[in-house]
Parts: C-alpha cells; structure tokens; sequence
C-alpha cells in the first residue's frame, strides 16, 4: 500500500511541475491547432486550373518555416496549369485517380497512397481522369513568399496525350 501512495504522490508532482512549467511557454512557441472547418474553400482560379478545382487550405507558412499545404479536389477532368515549385513540391493523393506528368515525360496514373516528388523548377501538372475525381494533399517551401510559378493551361490536346 505505500508504494501505491509514493506512486501516487509522485505523479501528483509530476502534474503540479508540467502545469507550472506549461505556464511559461511563451505564447509564440505554443502549439496551435487549425480545426476542420475554420478555413474556407476557394474554388481553383480558371488562370490556374482547367476545369472544377477546390482548394482546402490545410496551413498556412508559420516563420520560421515556409512550408505550407493545401487538400486539392479535382472533379473528372479537372488538371492544374503547367508550373514549377521554387523549392519543389510533395503530393499525396488521398482519393480517387489521377494524372502527373512532368514536361518532356510521361502521364503517369497516380492513387490514393502515391506520395509524388517534383524537384524545384520542374516543369509539371497533375489532375484528375477523364472518368474519375482525384483529391492530393500538396506540400510545398516558399522562397520570397512564393510557393509556385503558375503557367499556361494544359490543353486537351496534352492532357488527353499519353507522352
């Protein structure tokens, strides 16, 4: 029985100090939590994306960091505009089927689970089939405050294209 009290005892310190200690984080080097919901959507700009896009934005860049991410639903059909990444770019699709294709390469089909590494400066789109809607949480760096270089659309032509 008494070494169910010290154990007792013991983790009352323990509590007392972490809330003490809890109390002197400074308040920017506090945890923050962004709740499912509190960001609204945006529909993809027709400069940016050909077709339905709608941009969930997942977080913003928090100095010092410059990583930020978004969830991107692209309705059948639906692909982004040619573009580069200054620091690169990693997607992970979380459902559906799509299409990545980097300039001079091949349309490649990606599904949920494929996580896609595009180096910065590659030249690239990616979207949703023809047949089937394709959502990708996309994480990328900001230099200078910008996290993309949009381009020129991609046509039907390309998008239809298997090379």
């Amino acid at each position: 029985m008494s070494a169910l009290i010290k154990t007792s005892s013991l983790v009352a310190m323990l509590c007392t100090a972490m809330s003490a200690h809890s109390a002197d984080i400074p308040k920017d080097q506090a945890m923050a939590i962004s709740r499912n919901g509190d960001q609204a959507s945006i529909m993809g700009a027709p400069a940016n994306f050909v077709g339905n896009a709608r941009i969930d934005p997942l977080f913003a860049a928090r100095a010092p960091s410059t990583v930020s991410a978004g969830a991107v639903t692209f309705q059948p059909g639906a692909r982004s505009a040619w573009h580069t990444h200054p620091k690169g770019q990693t997607l992970i699709v979380t459902a559906g089927t799509g299409w990545v294709q980097q300039v001079g390469g091949e349309k490649t089909l990606i599904k949920p689970g494929d996580v896609i590494w595009t180096p910065p400066g590659v030249k690239h789109w990616h979207g949703a089939t023809a047949t089937t809607g394709m959502t990708h949480m996309a994480i990328q760096e900001a230099v200078d405050g910008k996290n993309v270089q949009w381009m020129e659309p991609v046509t039907q032509a390309q998008y239809e294209a298997s090379r």
